[in-house]
């Protein structure tokens, strides 16, 4: 590709946003060419707003540190300088809506990282190996937004990363029933073991709204386009429990499932290791060359030793058998703030300008 795309993040300073600067540093695609946050930031270089509050274990890219930071609550003049946004600004959720939808308005695709618009029914939201097939709803919200090129596309909730794939790749099998408990790292709630001290050595049984999201976003990934809008599909059934543990990066899931047409644990692994996608098949720039692997040994998957495979865009799952009320369980990893979050809103904005979605203005 000769010339890159430019890309403005909303919401530039916060830990997401802090997460897509360093994915799309030297992106062969994207290039950052424009920061946005909220107004107390506004007219400061990167450097400056971010301050000591830089949560990425890599440097600042240099190439950020002296953008001048735009007020996102300017939107035509943010607009005006970009090719696509990503966004990741820290709202409420009708603020959130309706910002997306301004920008979207000024004919600027929205790739966003929030969870705001992860119920319109005309708006896609998608994990690439499992429904690329939802971006065709896009163009039944241009028609509602009255727009030629300017949409809002979504990726869902990090936790559910840990599962989802995974029953994806047995769904010939027909799960029915799922039992999932995700451990969760306090980087999803944005923070640092610095900024959230009395996490060290404890356990927090309740994240606000994540047992909803964990249950039912999976309906809708596997679900149908009827009408231009997204159905959500009817099974399986989901009950999911999600505690807060003190990990910094990673979230884990420990899953029960029962099947109508039972398999073996060699088919389920099979199906595990061969599973792939559009990402694959295109050779994207963040897609992970295997999606899902799959380790023998008893104490696997291991945020220390397994939350970085492929980059932290792949899902780590071990530890599956036969179980004595359920037909299989095992257990599950994916990294929460790259897979979970920017860097699977990254491997959207990829596909969709493969697609044909994203282009320059």
């Amino acid at each position: 590709m000769s010339q890159k795309l430019r890309v403005g993040i909303l919401g530039a300073t916060g830990m997401v946003g802090q997460r897509f600067i360093s994915l799309l540093d030297n992106h062969p695609w994207f290039e950052v060419v424009t920061l946005a946050a909220s107004p107390r930031s506004a007219g400061k270089t990167y450097e400056e707003a971010v301050g000591d509050r830089w949560k990425m274990t890599t440097p600042m890219p240099e190439a950020v540190k002296k953008l001048v930071v735009l007020n996102v609550n300017e939107v035509e003049k943010v607009a005006s300088t970009v090719d696509f946004v990503f966004s990741a600004v820290d709202m409420t959720k009708d603020e959130i809506k309706a910002i997306e939808e301004a920008y979207a308005k000024t004919e600027t695709p929205v790739v966003s990282n929030n969870s705001a618009h992860r119920w319109t029914p005309d708006v896609p939201m998608v994990v690439p190996e499992i429904n690329p097939e939802h971006f065709d709803v896009i163009e039944f919200q241009k028609k509602r937004l009255g727009t030629t090129r300017g949409f809002v596309a979504v990726k869902p909730n990090c936790s559910i990363q840990s599962y989802a794939p995974v029953l994806t790749a047995w769904k010939e099998y027909e799960p029915y029933e799922v039992v999932a408990t995700t451990y969760q790292a306090i980087s999803g709630a944005g923070k640092t073991f610095k900024d959230w001290p009395e996490m060290e050595g404890n356990i927090i049984p309740f994240i606000g709204g994540e047992e909803e999201k964990s249950e039912q976003e999976p309906l809708r990934l596997w679900g149908k386009i009827e009408d231009g809008v997204i159905k959500k599909a009817e099974a399986p059934l989901i009950t999911t429990q999600c505690i807060r543990v003190p990990v910094l990066n990673g979230h884990t899931a420990a899953v029960f499932v029962k099947f109508k047409k039972k398999p073996t644990k060699e088919e389920l692994i099979e199906k595990l290791v061969n599973f792939s996608g559009l990402p694959q098949e295109l050779e994207l720039p963040s897609a992970p060359k295997q999606f899902i692997q799959y380790l023998e040994e008893d104490n696997r998957p291991q945020v220390n030793l397994d939350v970085d495979y492929e980059r932290g865009m792949g899902v780590s799952i071990g530890r599956l058998r036969e179980d004595s009320v359920y037909d299989y369980k095992f257990v599950g990893l994916s990294h929460n703030t790259v897979r979970g979050a920017a860097g699977g809103a990254v491997l959207c904005a990829e596909l969709l300008k493969a697609k044909g979605y994203i282009q320059p203005k």
